[in-house]
């Protein structure tokens, strides 16, 4: 569990003080931003009346998640400003997710991204430039270092740089925030495919790297998995800790599947743990409810799955 956001250094430097993996304490959720403005809070308001609407509420909407931020956000310093101070007011810790690359996923349901490289330096500028000084939890683009396979040399050559790019400019412009490259899941990548990925992006800029993002492993399999890594770069000289989103993981994955998966249930919702094993959090990355692509409009919050994913059905 994060402390106040002035706190949050001193806990990091303490962390090695704690038994390892044990919460913080009990309320854990309690330090991180909730948003009032989340797909689910909004889809309650359109529907006050709908029977599903207490289960979502209070299974859902009234957990910290992560508010991503891409092309659809015009100003997007402006909004990550606003998000970031709605959040220092409640003396909370915002969690961000940054999701613009070019030739984002790989022309899959969330395809798009910044149509140039000089456009995405641009706008992952801002982002952080919205960030400033203020403490701020970061994901950085989920599937990017995973999916590059679907790329051609030179492509690949220069995601790697542009995600260099943005790791140096949030040490150097938003030094207070903890900042994960996503490195994808424990069944994607072997772990030292992992941590080459993630050492020719520059993760040595970052706290370290991100796990299961809008996935289903479970918290047992990506943790022994982020050690894995963890240790491979660390024999790089690199240190590098990690978050596992555990919003879906709660029944495991259902084979191969990721797009909407059936019978799917909430994981451990925003926790923070201290101690040396290298794992930071877990917290709820993938907003529960909002779709993949199949239940529908990828992003967009579908209640029916919602519903499924607080009953695990």
């Amino acid at each position: 569990m994060w402390l106040k956001p002035c706190s949050t250094l001193l806990l990091l430097t303490l962390a090695g003080a704690l038994h390892a993996a044990e919460p913080v304490r009990p309320d854990a959720a309690s330090a991180f931003y909730v948003n009032p403005d989340s797909n689910a809070a909004q889809w309650l308001n359109a529907h006050r009346d709908d029977p599903r609407a207490d289960a979502i509420r209070s299974a859902i909407a009234s957990q910290p998640t992560a508010l991503w931020f891409g092309g659809w956000s015009a100003d997007v310093r402006g909004a990550v400003e606003r998000y970031i101070s709605a959040a220092a007011v409640r003396g909370q810790l915002p969690l961000l997710v940054a999701y613009n690359v070019p030739q984002r996923d790989c022309g899959q349901y969330s395809k798009g991204g910044a149509a140039s490289a000089s456009a995405y330096q641009t706008w992952i500028e801002s982002f952080f430039d919205g960030i400033g000084p203020r403490a701020a939890l970061v994901v950085l683009e989920p599937d990017a270092l995973a999916q590059m396979d679907c790329l051609n040399a030179a492509d690949k050559a220069l995601r790697l740089q542009l995600l260099r790019h943005a790791l140096d400019y949030a040490r150097s412009h938003a030094s207070a925030s903890r900042v994960y490259l996503d490195a994808g899941h424990s069944g994607w990548l072997a772990p030292a495919e992992a941590a080459r990925r993630l050492t020719a992006a520059g993760v040595a800029q970052a706290r370290g790297f991100a796990l299961n993002v809008s996935n289903y492993g479970t918290t047992a399999a990506n943790t022994a998995y982020g050690k894995q890594v963890a240790a491979a770069l660390q024999q790089q000289g690199i240190r590098a800790h990690f978050v596992i989103d555990t919003s879906r993981n709660g029944n495991g994955p259902l084979g191969s599947q990721w797009c909407d998966a059936p019978g799917r249930k909430l994981g451990t919702p925003a926790t923070q743990y201290a101690g040396e094993d290298g794992l930071d959090a877990v917290l709820w990355i993938k907003p529960p409810g909002n779709a993949d692509g199949c239940a529908a409009k990828a992003g967009t919050f579908d209640a029916d799955l919602a519903n499924k994913l607080i009953n695990g059905d």
